[in-house]
């Protein structure tokens, strides 16, 4: 499969971001001043540009495009991994990285590929920093968009009794799976497809760093599936979203336990009393 590689220049590339994920990409790269986002060159479609061109109308930002040929994607990927370390809690690094220095209480390994989710993201970064704080101990939890599953790898590490791991998308699943054997994981369940597949399970402890728009629309169904005391952990959305999304969370009966604001992003905690 070969890639087109929009490379966006932009004083807020995280705003940008929030306005374009929810286009077919595969993949984004935030920088200083730069936004790269992949897209599959089947899923460039006149109706993309078109948006992108409107969006520029309204958004102070330039953009150009890079044919990628797909046989090329892994080794480019490879070579602009870095590690990622939350604190002294958490760790993620490819198998080509050495083990961290001063070493983390967990450490997962992942194969870095074109689908989204290794970690470098804010919103990553804050699921697993609010992830210390809860106790996985055999609790049954649910990652919804599990991305590449690193969040459901670490309940996992955290003592999670049984994990449900789900995403829309198939490169995520795929790269999920081969996730799951590099850290020797046994109590993960993986599904590719969407909320509604899971919308019967029952859980203690519930992960979602999607978008704005899908966590809106999936608040009354994880507020069936959260078990009372249970925990919510949302992120995704920017920090004009915040009192947008506190109010419909309260609304469905959740209570915010607390917010975490991360460059431009924000991540929730909600419990369910």
């Amino acid at each position: 499969m070969d890639y087109h590689k929009i490379t966006f220049s932009t004083e807020e590339p995280e705003l940008l971001l929030a306005f374009i994920q929810h286009l077919p990409f595969d993949s984004f790269e935030v920088a200083e001043k730069t936004l790269e986002a992949y897209i599959p060159a089947k899923n460039d479609s006149e109706e993309v540009q078109n948006e992108l061109k409107e969006l520029k109308e309204r958004l102070n930002f330039s953009f150009e495009q890079t044919f990628i040929p797909y046989k090329n994607w892994n080794a480019v990927w490879e070579s602009n991994f870095t590690p990622i370390r939350v604190k002294d809690f958490c760790g993620i690094r490819a198998d080509f990285h050495p083990s961290f220095d001063p070493p983390v209480a967990h450490e997962i390994h992942i194969q870095p590929k074109m689908a989204f989710g290794t970690g470098h993201h804010a919103t990553t970064w804050m699921m697993i920093d609010q992830m210390e704080k809860l106790d996985f101990n055999g609790k049954k939890v649910f990652d919804y968009g599990c991305g590449t599953g690193i969040l459901a790898i670490l309940a996992e590490k955290l003592g999670a009794n049984a994990i449900d791991a789900v995403d829309i998308e198939p490169p995520a699943v795929e790269n999920t799976l081969e996730h799951l054997t590099l850290n020797n994981c046994t109590k993960i369940s993986t599904y590719e497809g969407t909320l509604e597949q899971l919308e019967n399970n029952h859980y203690d402890i519930i992960l979602a760093n999607i978008n704005r728009n899908v966590i809106l629309k999936s608040l009354p169904t994880l507020y069936k599936q959260l078990n009372k005391g249970g925990s919510l952990l949302i992120s995704g959305f920017i920090q004009q979203d915040t009192d947008l999304l506190q109010n419909s969370t309260q609304q469905e009966g959740f209570t915010v336990k607390e917010v975490q604001i991360r460059g431009n992003w924000i991540c929730m905690v909600l419990n369910k009393n």
